[in-house]
């Protein structure tokens, strides 16, 4: 299967579970950075299953305003192999937290994003909506603390501002 050109990198990671009938399902796990707009519906199908009855979703999107500044886009880098680790580390975590959890897609998107689109998608299914509704927290809060993403807002007046995520665990090391 060959990747379309702006699909920086996709991995996937299969995990044997058991459902409540025994049956073995292979669980699925994807990690996905991409210059592509993103696709809300690609990643929600991504982690339907017969045995689940919850699918729980994250969208986030670039909003038109920061701190009073019109933002008209927003463009994000990415230290690919490492964010890709750290994505997986993330979906780890979910399984030893949920494991009745099914399928996690983490779909996030690199360069330029314009106002009202796809930053990053998270998706999680469960046989239940608690479990898949507390584990989608937990993905954006983790990857917004863990994930080595950055982001650069681009202001309408032509100015743009790096922005460090208030989550992040390295935030506050330069100020000491």
């Amino acid at each position: 299967m060959s990747q379309p050109a702006n699909d920086i990198g996709s991995a996937g990671l299969e995990v044997e579970n058991t459902d409540m009938s025994g049956c073995e399902i292979a669980a699925n796990d994807i990690v996905k950075l991409t210059h592509d707009k993103l696709s809300t519906e690609e990643v929600s199908a991504s982690v339907v299953c017969p045995s689940c009855g919850a699918v729980s979703l994250f969208i986030g999107i670039t909003r038109n305003s920061f701190e009073g500044k019109k933002v008209v886009e927003l463009e994000y880098e990415a230290y690919i192999p490492m964010a890709q680790s750290e994505m997986k580390k993330i979906c780890w975590d979910v399984r030893l937290k949920w494991p009745s959890v099914k399928h996690i897609a983490i779909h996030h998107r690199l360069g330029v994003v314009p106002v009202s689109e796809a930053s990053v998608i998270i998706a999680i299914s469960s046989p239940h909506r608690s479990e898949s509704l507390e584990a989608v927290k937990y993905c954006i809060d983790t990857l917004k603390a863990t994930v080595p993403i950055w982001k650069k807002e681009i202001y309408e007046t032509e100015d743009c501002s790096w922005k460090e995520n208030k989550e992040c665990r390295w935030a506050g090391s330069r100020e000491k």
